[in-house]
């Protein structure tokens, strides 16, 4: 049941999360008043969790975190494996433990789950539209503070992780490229510096060139149509990894991952995944 993501302090997030729903250090907070006032302290309640749709899963030991952080003692048994595809109807998760420590953990541990297997049920719904042609790219585009979890959850969905941040690649955008004067430019001042991953956006099929002649590693091929990118991936012939985005969604991603090209990026995936329904009911023991 433990989980460990590089990156990632569990304990901080669980800490964070509970301090947040709890009014931790505002007035008359740091308390569940609904719970302390109607449930006896030694009260005991079983709870299953179960998900109302098909879903790919995502999140199960960080919800475990939350139920144990509050009862170090409660009995959980996780009933499924992080990125499994499960049926409508499916239990996730069986626990028992002190019914106050439940209820007041339970909304952090369901909007984690519900977030992060949102994200992975919508990143394996592109993958299988692949086709299996080329590679699914998560982004950026990701909720602030939220970046390594959302960007596992990707990997739970099928994807495969682009730069995490600003500090392992360099991406030469259309505003580098402008500032620079050209994408030549752009690339040679960032190779020139000794970065070792130099990603370049093109929007043109006439700059595929100058960025490749002055050393990019990785082009990305942006907002181009199929026959478009047909035609660069013919250009570029192997040297390097190409990389279609821009105007991908569920209906488009087929035909442009069928073009050749090596990757596709969906910032959708972070940016607009809609939670997964995922149930949590209790019963007094």
């Amino acid at each position: 049941m433990s989980f460990s993501l590089t990156g990632f302090d569990l304990d901080a997030f669980v800490t964070a999360t509970l301090d947040e729903d709890l009014g931790v250090g505002l007035p008359g907070g740091g308390h569940d008043v609904t719970s302390e006032s109607v449930i006896d302290a030694d009260a005991r309640f079983s709870g299953v969790m179960d998900s109302r749709d098909a879903i790919t899963v995502a999140g199960l030991p960080i919800a475990a975190a939350f139920f144990h952080r509050l009862d170090p003692d409660m009995q959980i048994e996780i009933l499924v494996e992080e990125g499994a595809q499960v049926a409508a109807g499916s239990q996730l998760m069986r626990f028992a433990g002190k019914a106050r420590a439940m209820l007041t953990a339970e909304r952090s541990a369901l909007n984690t789950v519900q977030h992060l297997s949102g994200i992975a049920t919508m990143t394996a719904q592109y993958v299988q539209a692949m086709a299996g042609h080329a590679t699914l790219l998560d982004t950026r585009k990701t909720i602030p503070g939220l970046r390594h979890l959302e960007k596992y959850a990707t990997r739970m969905g099928g994807a495969r992780n682009h730069r995490m941040g600003l500090w392992d690649a360099a991406m030469i955008k259309d505003n580098h490229v402008l500032v620079a004067g050209g994408v030549g430019p752009a690339v040679s001042r960032a190779k020139a510096t000794g970065v070792t991953q130099v990603i370049c956006e093109v929007d043109s099929l006439e700059q595929i060139e100058p960025a490749l002649a002055a050393g990019a590693d990785h082009l990305l091929l942006d907002n181009m149509g199929p026959d478009t990118l047909r035609e660069a991936v013919a250009l570029v012939a192997g040297r390097v990894p190409t990389e279609a985005s821009g105007g991908v969604n569920l209906s488009t991603i087929g035909a442009i991952a069928a073009t050749g090209v090596t990757y596709v990026s969906v910032g959708r995936l972070t940016q607009s995944a809609p939670a997964a329904d995922i149930g949590l009911d209790f019963t007094p023991l």
